[in-house]
């Protein structure tokens, strides 16, 4: 069979080799367009992680989101690219996945996903604008087929090679960013607000998850250091959503493995920066202690008042609030918001770009009680729920073995932060967003890799966390 295919293969690329040739006879111009040679190499960019479904496409589609939401070279045709590579990662995973010999079948959660893409479709007709509804929605549909399909199968009996790559990905990330902030001088992803995002969501939850399952002290170190570097970054920022987000998975993780000591360390380690900081600039941090109130709590300066600790956020929020008065029951449209003669006024956000249609929210949650109304949320709700009920048994099995040693936990660390943070920013189910592909891709590993607990039924002890351990670990015992 395969033998056939190859022999039919080649003179199909004959054919397809002369079509080629006789376009250019016919029309010279058209294949020195650079537009048309730019998304001939993207179909061809495609077609090679094809190639390498289960290896290379996460990753790749992955940097063409980020790369997108930054000011690098290629961000322009990662814009339009990233659409592409998460179309065909839907598909092309939807058939790879029913081909495969999988062990996990679409569970309750994948249903109430579906029911939230067809409420979301429901309420675009209600928006201003659409086509551009209907076309967030599609997205959304296209992250959540990939989301249940590709990434399982980019997963599937490849979990250790999976999460090191993960981890790598993140310690790699924070180096950049560290260099290109305070070598450099360039804002790589344009605003201290985004930068804390992917700080605060992606690479601390990995890092504290991997410094704490490290090989061996040299690797522990590097990893102590890229955390280190996350402070850092996070205390320049000063970015309030991410710091909230990461003080409450660390104190989660200390408590859960029963270990008191993780977090003194940290706090020592917080003060003895700060110690640092006030001996090499005193009169900043002079400034800074100060100011205190004004710039990391309320995020104003002094000459401004502020409203309290969300000072901030209480604009984007009562505007939010009147929306959803205005429209109750349906919303205004997934996607979009009821602008009104405020068109020209939009205020934009700091993890992705609204093109008038939209307009910030100061919260995922604000924001999609907004777009889909109050009988629209409801699948959301209790999608929302299932998975913060799948972390909260990853961590109880956590606590109970006081072992972080499996995969599980690592995404169940990436969706507790996700979700604390979206409080605070709206992206969470901004497709287009870098931060909200990567958050629900480790939604739906997530519900693959937790535990399924039986009340009759101990779950069995894991191995020392010196070191990987494999997911068999989170399965319950034969009786």
């Amino acid at each position: 069979m395969k033998f056939q295919l190859r022999f039919l293969l080649v003179p199909l690329g004959l054919v397809v080799l002369w079509a080629l040739f006789r376009e250019m006879q016919r029309s010279p111009g058209l294949f020195a367009n650079s537009t048309y040679l730019g998304a001939i190499v993207g179909v061809e960019l495609v077609l090679a992680c094809l190639w390498k479904f289960q290896k290379v496409f996460f990753p790749v589609t992955l940097a063409c989101f980020l790369v997108a939401g930054t000011g690098l070279p290629l961000a322009g045709a990662s814009t339009y690219l990233r659409w592409l590579f998460l179309a065909v990662g839907g598909l092309a995973g939807l058939v790879l996945w029913m081909k495969s010999n999988r062990e996990k079948h679409f569970e309750s959660f994948h249903l109430i996903a579906l029911f939230c893409v067809l409420t979301a479709l429901a309420t675009a007709s209600a928006s201003n604008s659409p086509v551009t509804a209907s076309l967030k929605v599609a997205s959304l549909l296209l992250l959540f087929l990939y989301a249940s399909t590709g990434a399982r199968v980019a997963l599937a009996g490849r979990e250790d090679a999976f999460v090191r790559g993960l981890v790598l990905g993140c310690e790699g990330m924070v180096y950049i960013a560290a260099a290109c902030n305070f070598v450099l001088g360039y804002d790589l992803f344009g605003s201290p607000n985004a930068l804390g995002a992917v700080i605060g969501v992606a690479v601390t939850p990995v890092l504290l998850w991997s410094a704490l399952m490290a090989r061996d002290h040299a690797e522990r170190r590097r990893r102590y250091i890229a955390l280190a570097l996350c402070g850092i970054l996070l205390y320049v920022t000063v970015c309030r959503a991410a710091i909230i987000a990461d003080a409450v998975i660390i104190i989660l993780t200390t408590v859960g493995l029963r270990r008191p000591g993780l977090l003194v360390r940290g706090v020592f380690a917080a003060a003895l920066f700060l110690e640092i900081m006030a001996v090499a600039n005193p009169s900043h941090m002079g400034e800074l202690l100060d100011s205190m109130t004004g710039r990391f709590i309320f995020k104003l300066d002094r000459s401004q008042s502020h409203g309290g600790i969300f000072g901030s956020r209480q604009t984007p929020w009562e505007d939010s609030i009147n929306a959803i008065k205005q429209h109750p029951w349906f919303g205004t449209g997934f996607g979009t918001s009821d602008l009104g003669g405020d068109r020209t006024d939009i205020q934009y956000s700091s993890i992705y770009t609204k093109w008038g249609s939209n307009r910030e929210h100061g919260s995922s949650y604000l924001a999609l009680a907004e777009y889909v109304g109050l009988l629209g949320i409801v699948p959301f709700v209790i999608l929302l729920v299932l998975l913060l009920r799948t972390a909260t048994r990853v961590y109880l099995w956590m606590r109970r073995n006081e072992s972080p040693n499996n995969y599980a936990v690592v995404f169940a660390m990436i969706v507790i932060a996700g979700l604390v943070h979206a409080g605070f920013e709206d992206w969470l189910f901004a497709v287009g967003s870098y931060l909200s592909v990567f958050f629900w891709v480790a939604a739906f590993l997530l519900i693959d890799l937790a535990p399924q607990f039986k009340s009759d039924l101990q779950i069995a002890v894991p191995e020392p966390f010196v070191a990987f351990s494999p997911v068999e670990s989170f399965r319950q015992p034969t009786t």
